[in-house]
């Protein structure tokens, strides 16, 4: 079944993906002589920069995420269509929901980036993944069931490793959810549950590197390192996760940690659409793109942010998989598809990196923006103006001022809600249904 958009003589173009670069890619074709169609499996765009936040009671789903219509409601020449694009037909110009199609004059695939376990079946079955809203509330119900659990269990042993918490993987993402967690023990957990000993309960921060926040300066790694200390993180380097069996987490190394609950932050990967040649995916599942975002070996086709793979001499392996070079390469490509169509020379991709920042906790942050450094308490209001601006909707701003301002006065926090109906055992079982169907559907091309 054709998907019904009003149509018009204006060309298509059909964006796959709602994130960052998507979005951006929209709004620089908004109101202008394009037709453009974003799909996306879900009705609202995320902010993934907080989901820590929502998996540690900080903040609330709604407060990072907001309506993809809503966004472009004042957009005439916008459309967006709920869908999950099972694949692309190149010499055909479609796109496949299920048994529906649309047509495109231009595609950009904008569909971010996976979970990367590296092919370990054993982590993908047995950890817990932080990449969506869903993830993130599953995460909160877990860490909030356990403490339940414990309560009710006599065993020590058990007792300790539900209390017990891995996270793998000591980039950003890993290294903020590391210090809430410890800011969790420090100031909420004990007042919510007093009949539990908390000098019991270990977080434990696992990196494969010599250090923690790489991308950062040696000197910035090692004061985000001594602030994870100062919240009771333990701090594993030089070691890597191997897998999760009952209430112990295997390591590289010959001590196993007692903890049944992994969290994976080590790695992400492209996350391509069926349908493309395999030369067109390189190195880290990602597909190969020239300095304009166009896929190598297509004409109209497009794919930036994540998922897209720029090489040059700087960024051999392409640029970082965050934000800001997604967000630059929307608004890039939608300048050049403005440029192509009134007959003009595009113009390549360049990137211009603002630096990184870390939050680790209260008055804990680091930042970086070329020659400017700093630490501590300035570092972290900066780091919270840059997160307020960039987040979409001003309900969403005031939203998280207000509740990061109440929790800077307040360590309290009200969100520590079992809205999710998260069970392990059954999220194992399908996971590895999942796992089953891809492995036969792997055979079946070959």
């Amino acid at each position: 079944m054709v998907i019904d958009i009003p149509h018009d003589k204006k060309s298509r173009v059909v964006i796959i993906g709602g994130g960052f670069g998507g979005i951006q890619l929209a709004k620089t074709l908004r109101n202008k002589d394009v037709q453009v169609v974003i799909i996306d499996k879900n009705n609202y765009h995320t902010f993934q920069p907080l989901l820590y936040q929502v998996a540690t009671s900080v903040l609330e789903s709604e407060s990072i995420a907001y309506p993809i219509r809503k966004i472009f409601k004042k957009a005439k020449n916008v459309y967006f269509r709920l869908g999950e694009v099972t694949k692309i037909d190149p010499a055909e110009n479609k796109v496949y929901l299920d048994s529906d199609e649309l047509s495109y004059d231009h595609l950009v695939i904008a569909t971010g980036a996976q979970t990367n376990f590296f092919g370990n079946d054993g982590l993908i079955v047995n950890s817990m993944p932080m990449k969506s809203i869903i993830e993130a509330l599953d995460l909160r119900s877990m860490i909030l069931h356990n403490f339940e659990k414990a309560l009710r269990n006599s065993n020590e042993r058990k007792r300790k490793g539900m209390m017990n918490f891995v996270i793998a993987g000591a980039g950003p993402t890993g290294v903020e959810l590391a210090g809430a967690m410890g800011e969790l023990k420090l100031h909420v957990l004990p007042h919510d549950y007093p009949e539990l000993d908390f000098s019991q309960m270990n977080i434990y921060l696992v990196q494969s590197g010599s250090r923690v926040l790489p991308m950062l300066s040696e000197k910035s790694s090692e004061k985000a390192k001594k602030y994870l200390e100062k919240l009771g993180v333990n701090v594993v380097l030089n070691t890597r996760v191997l897998d999760v069996s009952g209430d112990y987490v295997q390591t590289s190394t010959e001590e196993d940690i007692i903890a049944r609950t992994l969290i994976w932050t080590a790695g992400v990967k492209g996350n391509p659409v069926e349908g493309l040649g395999k030369e067109a995916i390189v190195r880290g599942n990602r597909i190969e793109v020239d300095e304009y975002n166009r896929v190598k070996g297509y004409e109209n086709i497009y794919a930036l942010g994540d998922v897209a793979a720029m090489t040059s001499e700087e960024y051999p392996n392409g640029h970082p998989m965050i934000a800001p070079p997604a967000m630059q390469q929307g608004v890039n490509l939608g300048k050049n598809i403005l440029r192509a169509q009134k007959g003009q020379e595009m113009r390549p991709f360049k990137y211009k990196d603002k630096g990184a920042m870390a939050t680790v906790g209260k008055n804990k942050a680091l930042v970086e923006m070329g020659k400017f450094r700093s630490g501590g308490s300035f570092a972290w209001f900066i780091w919270m103006g840059v997160h307020l601006m960039a987040l979409v909707g001003f309900r969403n701003r005031v939203i998280t001022f207000f509740n990061w301002t109440k929790n800077y006065f307040n360590s309290d926090r009200g969100m520590r809600l079992m809205i999710s109906k998260y069970d392990p055992g059954t999220e194992r079982r399908k996971k590895k249904q999942m796992m089953k169907k891809r492995h036969l559907q792997e055979m079946e091309k070959e």
